[in-house]
């Protein structure tokens, strides 16, 4: 990628003079065009999005506004003087834009008073964020849990609130995103309350769209600034897939060099020339295996520099991400191992490489993580290294998918009623709903008060529903649709704790016999406690890692939208799942050669979701060359493709979705292929799915007929959390099929009328 120019510009004459003299003791002379145009419209009471590439200077163009309201104390009637709320998707992010705001805001002396206020937040500073802090940075979960159920204890601060600023607003999307959107619509709610109105500013570097997503978050029209007006070095992006092996994996399948093992070579190479780099890793796990890896190479070299190296991940202790953020940002460390938790917006200038281990599941997210290098200008180097899977497979051999395309448009369903229900509950606990509230709250609130008001969590009072019950309303959902009470990992020989896992994960990451990594240390659990919700493990160093696989049931509850193709039938609706996890596997740690399989007693769990289905006739089949020897295969090939394609098509990886095919499905009687979300009442992946159908499989048949096995691989049909071991699996059955059923397959309507954002409440 090419460097970026930068256009100079000037600030509006309305900004306070002391505030960009405050910009310009920072080293900042020349602000670009798109930050002015943010101040401006923030300045005119217009809610705003920018979206402009990293390091483009957003936090810039919102915090001029803020800066010069804070200085402002006429803004608020109380004597407090004006108040701004700044939500971050991270922890991490919010200390970082602390720092920053502190840096900025010295000048200015005691007129801007910043202050984070999380989970991790000690309980005898909370008083005073409260009462005197006017910047007050948190996340969305703090939000729904504990500014908003006690906004009595914050009146003063909502009464006085100004902006709210969105960072990173495009990791608000599926199940989480559609939460945090009820979330915002309740501190309108109580903002109008308290005589407030604030302007949202929000943030994203990649994002599709950048205007309908945000007025779907927010629920009000946003302006969109998308210009981006800075400068940047050259990007230079390499795709890297990892060398075959001589080794075989499941049903013979020839196995390539993992991606882990890949990326942690490249790390140690990285760190022994000095470059400062982090490795972006999809899982916990990754993040640690890549990091002992790295740490054990450099070891070998250079015993001092292995300690330079480190892992960072959520399920961390506070003090522990606390002191590897700094000793990342003091230059102390100069190789890390990442999961996400470190993807959005930390500032580490300085950093000249990004490795991606493994397709992040969105080209947004992509951008994102490549967008970490080269910070302050100079030039970067960003590779992405294939996993052995199909979507990895396809890009690096079709690269224009990633860099002739744009972001993906951010997919969220705040009406979904499995998201709407726990917030009109926690919303009436706030302050009883009245009539008024409905349009706030979406068309789906209509119905779903009485529904609320039969199951007894709701009682009418004249005009208002008031909550009915002594628990916590805001109790009800966990908004990251984790659910569940989290699962804590202690070491049974001291009583240590070293982390958390979400209960919905706990099943395949802390079961019985599954290896787990901690800061460099290898354990092995012991026990899975799921009433008390503790594993207890033990330090082990076992040669191998654990991956769990499961089995899934599935059963039509209604079918909202059938269209024909040809003879078969593409589907869309809503559906049971049955999900249990059976066994799991002993895969050796640098080869990914299967070790063994253990069997595993875990109770099974069930999910009521959205999923898009399609059928095969016998005629279709006769034409596809598929008997009922090969029909099995064929589809189970289709499934696991389909899926591992999906997330080219939809904000999702292949972790938020499942699938399941069956050649004689007891709802359709009829060869099924299923694809649904992995979120309770759905999280708009398979809806996305059905809307692109035609090219989504199209892009399916295309990875499975273009890998260069004989009959089949991980690269292409074979799947990393296959309950059935991958078998049956037939590749060409697969490629046959898809043909016939892609010939009859209709023209798609324009890729955005899916996403399309409805009027805003």
């Amino acid at each position: 990628m090419p460097p970026r120019a930068g256009r100079h510009a000037v600030w509006p004459d309305r900004i306070r003079p002391e505030v960009i003299a405050a910009v310009q003791a920072c080293g900042i002379e020349h602000p670009w065009a798109h930050q002015a145009r943010v101040a401006e419209h923030a300045l005119d009471g217009d809610s705003v999005v920018v979206a402009t590439g990293t390091a483009s200077g957003k936090s810039l163009a919102y915090l001029v506004p803020v800066l010069s309201t804070l200085l402002d104390g006429s803004e608020a009637a109380n004597g407090r003087g004006a108040t701004t709320l700044y939500l971050a998707p991270t922890k991490a992010l919010a200390a970082d834009q602390q720092r920053a705001v502190r840096e900025l805001a010295r000048p200015l002396g005691t007129a801007v008073r910043p202050a984070v206020y999380d989970g991790d937040t000690p309980v005898e500073e909370r008083e005073w964020v409260r009462q005197y802090a006017n910047y007050v940075l948190t996340n969305p979960d703090m939000l729904h849990r504990g500014i908003l159920p006690s906004h009595p204890r914050w009146s003063s601060f909502l009464r006085a609130l100004k902006y709210v600023v969105i960072d990173e607003c495009h990791t608000y999307r599926g199940v989480f995103g559609s939460h945090v959107a009820q979330v915002l619509r309740r501190l309108r709610r109580l903002c109008a309350r308290y005589g407030a109105s604030p302007v949202f500013l929000l943030a994203s570097a990649t994002a599709a769209e950048p205007s309908a997503a945000a007025g779907r978050l927010t629920g009000l029209p946003v302006v969109e600034v998308a210009d981006d007006a800075s400068p940047r070095g050259e990007l230079v992006f390499a795709l890297w897939e990892p060398p075959l092996t001589e080794l075989h994996g499941e049903r013979g399948a020839p196995v390539r060099r993992t991606a882990t093992a890949e990326t942690a070579d490249l790390l140690t190479d990285l760190t022994l020339q000095g470059v400062r780099s982090v490795a972006f890793v999809r899982s916990r796990r990754g993040a640690e295996l890549i990091s002992v890896i790295a740490q054990e190479r450099l070891a070998e070299i250079d015993r001092p520099l292995a300690r330079r190296v480190a892992a960072y991940r959520g399920g961390y202790l506070p003090e522990e991400r606390r002191a590897l953020e700094r000793a990342l940002h003091s230059g102390e460390l100069l190789g890390l191992a990442a999961t996400t938790a470190l993807e959005l917006g930390v500032d580490v200038s300085g950093l000249d490489a990004v490795v991606i281990s493994g397709y992040p599941g969105t080209r947004a997210s992509l951008w994102q993580q490549a967008g970490r290098a080269g910070r302050s200008g100079q030039g970067a180097l960003a590779v992405l290294v294939a996993r052995d899977d199909p979507l990895d497979t396809f890009l690096v051999h079709h690269p224009e998918a990633l860099f002739d395309r744009p972001v993906e448009s951010t997919v969220l369903d705040p009406d979904n009623p499995y998201v709407l229900a726990p917030h009109l509950c926690a919303a009436a606990a706030e302050l009883p709903l009245t009539e008024e509230d409905v349009d706030l709250f979406g068309p789906a609130c209509a119905d779903l008060l009485p529904q609320l008001e039969a199951a007894k969590l709701l009682r009418r009072r004249t005009r208002a529903w008031h909550w009915t019950r002594r628990e916590r309303a805001a109790d009800l959902t966990d908004i990251r649709g984790e659910g569940g009470r989290p699962v804590q990992i202690v070491e049974s020989g001291t009583g240590r704790l070293l982390g958390t896992v979400d209960e919905a994960a706990s099943h395949t990451a802390v079961h019985e016999g599954a290896v787990h990594l901690h800061q460099g240390r290898t354990y092995l659990v012991r026990s899975l406690d799921l009433d008390d919700s503790v594993a207890l493990v033990e330090e082990a160093n076992p040669p191998y890692t654990t991956v769990a696989r499961d089995t899934t049931a599935i059963s039509v509850l209604e079918t909202d939208v059938t269209v024909p193709w040809g003879d078969g039938r593409l589907c869309y609706g809503s559906v049971e799942v049955t999900n249990q996890v059976v066994s799991f596997l002993r895969r050796r740690v640098i080869t990914g050669e299967v070790l063994g399989e253990t069997k595993l007693d875990l109770p099974p769990r069930t999910l009521r979701t959205r999923a898009v289905w399609w059928t095969v006739t016998e005629d279709q089949l006769d034409e596809a060359r598929i008997n009922p020897e090969i029909l099995g295969g064929a589809l189970h090939a289709a499934e696991h493709a389909s899926i591992g394609m999906l997330p080219l098509f939809a904000t999702c990886d292949r972790w938020d979705i499942g699938g399941v095919s069956i050649p004689l499905h007891p709802d359709t009687l009829l060869p099924t292929v299923f694809v649904y979300d992995g979120h309770p009442g759905g999280a708009g992946f398979a809806e996305r799915a059905f809307h692109t159908a035609r090219s989504w499989l199209t892009a399916t048949r295309e990875a499975i007929a273009s890998c260069e096995c004989d009959a089949g691989c991980p690269s292409c049909i074979q799947s990393p959390k296959c309950g059935n071991g991958n078998d049956p699996l037939h590749k060409r059955g697969a490629v046959r099929l898809l043909t016939v059923l892609l010939k009859g397959a209709p023209e798609e309507p324009e890729e955005e009328a899916p996403e399309e954002a409805p009027a805003a409440p």
